[in-house]
């Protein structure tokens, strides 16, 4: 059986992270966003994983190698990005039999991915709320009968979240696909066709988070380190509390003083404290520094970002070799109660979130006593001068 792991797309809506690393490499717990769904892949049985890679490819390529898990690896390139049948199609050439297809930014419970390997053929289905703003399914049953996209009024409230398991004669549908109007070649017109002339199954889907934005990344850690067990194998000092969930990397260090309330992950490399604190959902990367008396809530520290002592960082999202000088304070809360918004591709977007602070690109640099304002962008290489109070993407 091989799985096809879509992880081509540039992820523009991910901007400023994605600025020069592909959003599937972006850090999800103890591994990248990507690595997640080709575990549950390799856990489901797959023999042999195909990546569609384009974007920055090479960073995927230098992570999985040949093999992941002890299951052989292939490459196939999308030069071009052009819709997602295009990008299976490119994969094509290393598949035989019945294959697999996965999002390589989407999240799904591993169970899911099990029962979809093991039904031919089969599409991922996930209960929704509101399901107009996807692809519906109906159903009779479990069977999927008919895919509508977008609707008005919806026939169920069960939708695609791109999990698909095609038969061996779906990979010739593929070369059928004609352009759509968005200009690109798309994997619904394949699956429409399947619900027409075989009987599809709808495998329910407990759990899945489409990882497209930067918030949605924190919901991804939120997710992911809840499940960790804690262990510690790193240097933690004698006087420091750790509570809850909490991994501590060989490599890394706490220092005295300094309390972590789970679920945290500090990794290889990494520092905290003395006398800091950690708290919520936190991911402290590779290479990453908490400083003294630093606070850090439900946040993602990319490897090599650092916070100066004397600092607060909430629900916030900071890139690679992020610096923030000594006394940076994150606002994550609006003084109106309201949900914090954030700017994807220009414009400003509710998060849907009550709480959230920054999305730092990489290398971004803050000075001494700088303010940072709820929902604020900085991209990559951004600077504040001292004491200087942002309240505006820069």
């Amino acid at each position: 059986m091989h799985a096809v792991i879509l992880a081509a797309g540039e992820g523009t809506r991910m901007r400023p992270l994605s600025g020069s690393l592909p959003k599937p490499m972006l850090p999800v717990s103890d591994r990248p966003l990507v690595a997640h769904t080709a575990s549950a892949a390799v856990e489901a049985g797959a023999d042999e994983l195909v990546f569609v890679i384009g974007y920055e490819a090479d960073t995927v390529r230098e992570y999985f190698g040949d093999s992941y898990r002890g299951v052989p690896v292939e490459y196939a390139v999308q030069d071009e990005q052009l819709g997602t049948a295009h990008a299976v199609e490119q994969a094509l050439e290393y598949v035989e039999g019945d294959f697999v297809v996965l999002n390589g930014d989407d999240l799904y419970d591993t169970a899911a991915v099990g029962s979809l390997f093991s039904h031919t053929p089969s599409l991922g289905a996930y209960t929704v709320s509101d399901p107009r703003p996807y692809g519906v399914f109906s159903l009779d049953g479990d069977r999927v009968t008919d895919v509508v996209e977008k609707p008005d009024d919806p026939p169920s409230d069960r939708v695609n979240v791109g999990a698909y398991h095609f038969p061996a004669e779906a990979a010739a549908w593929f070369d059928d696909v004609e352009m759509s109007e968005r200009g690109e070649y798309e994997i619904t017109d394949v699956v429409e066709r399947l619900v027409a002339e075989r009987e599809v199954r709808a495998v329910p889907v407990e759990r899945w988070l489409g990882v497209g934005r930067p918030w949605e990344l924190l919901e991804a850690n939120e997710w992911k380190l809840g499940e960790l067990d804690g262990r510690i194998e790193g240097k933690v000092h004698a006087d420091a509390e750790l509570e809850g969930r909490v991994v501590v990397e060989e490599g890394a260090t706490v220092r005295s003083g300094v309390v972590i309330e789970g679920p945290a992950l500090i990794r290889e490399g990494a520092t905290v404290g003395p006398n800091a604190y950690v708290r919520g959902a936190t991911l402290v990367d590779e290479g990453a520094k908490v400083g003294h008396a630093v606070e850090v809530k439900n946040s993602v520290l990319s490897p090599g970002a650092t916070i100066g002592h004397l600092s607060y960082v909430g629900d916030s999202v900071l890139g690679r070799d992020v610096n923030f000088g000594a006394g940076t304070k994150v606002a994550n809360l609006r003084h109106d109660d309201d949900d914090v918004k954030f700017t994807v591709k220009g414009e400003r977007t509710s998060t849907e979130r009550r709480k959230f602070g920054v999305v730092a690109g990489d290398g971004v640099k803050t000075g001494i006593n700088s303010s940072l304002s709820p929902g604020l962008r900085l991209n990559a290489g951004a600077t504040t001068r001292p004491g200087e109070t942002v309240d505006r993407d820069r």
